[in-house]
């Protein structure tokens, strides 16, 4: 770009993004004269999720601002726990994130998956007619002008991504009340409701069953029952307020 020179600096948190020569302090930046202040942040490197504000000498301004010779900015990370407009709060994860979609159903949070690939276009036009918003790892993701609302998932790790998304967007927590296979809501079930998909042994030892309203699928309180109740235990005692 051979337009106006402006000064920018990142938020710490925005390292991830941006070149490690901008990682530290106020850096130079070139722009066109008429692009948004927003389009020039992204191209260098940052979603627009991932960005809380934009200041420009001590002003907050909106991403559509047209910058001007000799601004200083800066870009702010988003607050914590950040407020998403419209209700109710509802999610979508891309195919990478299996693991982290059936922990924010376990806790009851609706989440919608895609398992498969259907790619990104798709994916961000279902962000917006259901006004879910798109967690993802892919950056050129979320950079789509069609999404709804995104955010980027930091970690590798399903404990820390969990720990992440939940401190971001604060959802309320239902734990136990969502199918984990396909997002469904859970009802109470007898034991002959569900006696089709149980091993004899099965129906003898339980006797409280739930089973989902969308797909059917019958759970009790098997063998992972302790591993799913640490996560749910460790969740609610951090973020159940």
């Amino acid at each position: 770009m051979n337009g106006p020179e402006i000064h920018i600096e990142f938020a710490p948190e925005l390292g991830l993004f941006v070149p490690h020569a901008r990682r530290r302090g106020v850096t130079p930046a070139g722009t066109d004269g008429s692009s948004t202040l927003g389009h020039v942040v992204e191209s260098l490197g940052v979603p627009l999720t991932e960005v809380g504000a934009l200041v420009v000498d001590g002003r907050e301004v909106p991403f559509s601002h047209i910058p001007a010779a000799g601004e200083s900015v800066r870009v702010r990370a988003v607050e914590r726990p950040q407020r998403v407009p419209g209700a109710p709060l509802r999610f979508l994860l891309d195919v990478h994130l299996g693991t982290l979609a059936r922990r924010m159903r376990l806790l009851g949070v609706d989440t919608a998956y895609e398992s498969t690939d259907i790619g990104d276009p798709a994916l961000a036009a279902r962000s917006a007619a259901e006004r879910r918003v798109l967690l993802s790892r892919d950056r050129g993701l979320l950079h789509r002008r069609e999404l709804w609302a995104g955010g980027f998932v930091y970690s590798t790790q399903p404990d820390d991504q969990l720990r992440d998304v939940l401190g971001r967007f604060a959802p309320e927590l239902k734990p136990w009340s969502r199918c984990t296979a396909c997002n469904g809501l859970l009802a109470e079930a007898t034991k002959e409701q569900v006696a089709d998909q149980l091993e004899s042994g099965t129906e003898r030892s339980y006797d409280v069953f739930a089973q989902c309203g969308e797909c059917g699928r019958a759970y009790w309180k098997g063998a992972h029952h302790d591993r799913l109740e640490t996560v749910v235990e460790r969740a609610l005692a951090e973020f159940g307020a």
